[in-house]
């Protein structure tokens, strides 16, 4: 869905990754088993990332099998599913379903809103199974859509709302974790937020679609400037993941955290260098 929660591939090793493509296999299975072809095109990295966290921090009993698929047709893929991977399931679907109606409401996107059709029966299947929780989500949509609409400038007000929606999804349970892995949710969110923002700015300044840096990406050090914005949310963010008596995938969790968030970061940055070496030339 976002795509910037990912592991920094040259730097684990092998059998780490083989762990982590195992719960990402997993994902994808529940999606086609509980929702169909639609619902695995939903798979995402970040709700990757959710699910291996939650199942380190709470251990629950994982299946381990295997199976092929279209992507890899000759070689059968390791599979690890348990009940946190029918979570993750169904909240990828739900945030999907709104983000294809967000797509149609602000850019009247076509796919999106043929997507979201698909999509739309399986997400009230969703929202039955966690109604309390995603009250509290789709409010905060609707608080975090009418701030774009009217075009609000508080960075911070802005990503907050979505790091509360992130913040909602990690507290799977009423519990001692549950105040940590909501600040985890917060910051983590706020972080997403802000390189989505980042990373789609010219192409929503272009399009006249809102974005909360729209007046400053051209300013002299507008990166650098966002770069301060991610280190301080990350740094929170692993605060409360440094708090939580994680052992199993620790490895994997820092890798991304410490490592994988920021190759986005650095390959948008390092793309808008070169275009803006060629215009100078």
């Amino acid at each position: 869905m976002f795509g910037y929660v990912v592991l920094n591939k040259p730097e684990i090793k092998f059998k780490d990754f083989d762990m982590y493509r195992s719960f990402y296999c997993g994902l994808c299975r529940e999606l086609r088993e509980r929702y169909g072809i639609s619902g695995q095109i939903t798979l995402s990295y970040d709700m990757t990332f959710v699910i291996l966290l939650l199942s380190a921090l709470y251990e629950p009993p994982t299946r381990k099998g295997t199976t092929r698929c279209i992507v890899h047709p000759v070689r059968k893929q390791t599979v690890r599913k348990n009940a946190i991977t029918e979570y993750g399931a169904d909240m990828n679907i739900f945030l999907t379903y709104y983000k294809c109606k967000d797509d149609w409401n602000d850019e009247k996107k076509i796919l999106s809103l043929a997507y979201g059709k698909l999509l739309e029966s399986k997400e009230k299947k969703s929202e039955q199974q966690w109604k309390k929780k995603i009250d509290v989500i789709i409010s905060c949509l609707n608080e975090l859509s009418e701030m774009e609409q009217k075009g609000e400038t508080d960075i911070d007000r802005v990503s907050g709302c979505f790091g509360r929606i992130m913040a909602e999804i990690f507290a799977y349970r009423e519990d001692v974790w549950e105040p940590t892995l909501r600040r985890m949710g917060f910051y983590l969110g706020k972080f997403i937020y802000l390189m989505d923002a980042y990373d789609d700015v010219e192409y929503d300044v272009k399009k006249g679609n809102y974005n909360p840096f729209a007046k400053d990406y051209i300013i002299k050090g507008f990166d650098d400037r966002i770069k301060n914005m991610l280190l301080l949310m990350m740094a929170e963010t692993c605060r409360e993941f440094e708090k939580l008596p994680i052992i199993k995938y620790a490895d994997i969790l820092r890798n991304i955290l410490y490592s994988g968030v920021w190759c986005r970061f650095e390959s948008i940055s390092r793309k808008r260098r070169e275009e803006r070496e060629k215009e100078d030339v």
